[in-house]
């Protein structure tokens, strides 16, 4: 598959090809709006909004005005507005950074059966239906002091008040909560969390971090190992 990169951050770009070439796609780069609406789409386009010349909205408008190439919007931009734009002018999908490989390249498989589907249904012929193999549940819910982690359900609940985490936040909680009192490194939690090829800034686990500091209401909770990592200690336990 011939995939057209528009990204103009050179460290978020090479390492990303390089890998997207890894998973057998061809990577056609452009750093900038102008470039990207002059190449060859291909058959993917991972687009950035935040571009030096133009906003990457306006790409994916012109794109859309002369392809139906599918278009995955990558960028830091968190307002909903943006991914409302993007999505209602063409794009098929939006992805926030910092990513993993692993998960785009997950989205772009699943946007690429998406947009195929439509013309493989007319000449499809009918199997026979399978039922789903089960799908064993986790273990049960996680407990320290008066914090409560669910993972069948993915709750949170303190002193049986529930807690709305993102999901990232409660992928990073659950981890944490598997031993209580043990330091996990830095690079284990980004790379279990986040897996080992993700692109952003590595300060994001800081961030998701003072999010959960604040959401469970006293940062003593998750303790920082300076140099280490992160652990978490029930307060006053």
């Amino acid at each position: 598959m011939r995939v057209l990169l528009v990204e103009d951050d050179e460290t978020i770009a090479e390492p990303l090809a390089d890998g997207l070439g890894r998973y057998g796609f061809t990577v056609t780069r452009c750093a900038t709006g102008a470039e990207a609406l002059g190449t060859p789409p291909g058959d993917f386009v991972l687009l950035d909004l935040g571009l030096p010349d133009m906003d990457g909205i306006d790409v994916c408008r012109g794109l859309r005005q002369v392809s139906p190439v599918p278009i995955i919007m990558l960028t830091a931009r968190g307002g909903e507005a943006d991914r409302i734009v993007g999505l209602e002018l063409g794009a098929d999908d939006y992805l926030g950074k910092p990513f993993s490989l692993r998960e785009l390249v997950a989205r772009m498989r699943a946007v690429t059966r998406r947009t195929a589907a439509p013309a493989q249904a007319s000449t499809a012929v009918p199997a026979r239906a399978q039922a789903p193999a089960p799908v064993p549940a986790p273990p049960g819910p996680l407990v320290a002091g008066p914090l409560t982690v669910d993972r069948r359900t993915r709750h949170v609940h303190m002193a049986g008040e529930g807690v709305a985490l993102t999901p990232k936040e409660f992928d990073l909680l659950a981890l944490l909560m598997q031993d209580p009192g043990a330091v996990f490194p830095r690079r284990l939690l980004l790379e279990a969390v986040w897996e080992a090829d993700f692109f952003g800034s590595t300060k994001t686990l800081d961030v998701h971090v003072a999010a959960l500091r604040r959401k469970l209401g006293d940062s003593a909770w998750i303790e920082t190992v300076r140099g280490v990592g992160f652990r978490l200690v029930a307060p006053g336990g």
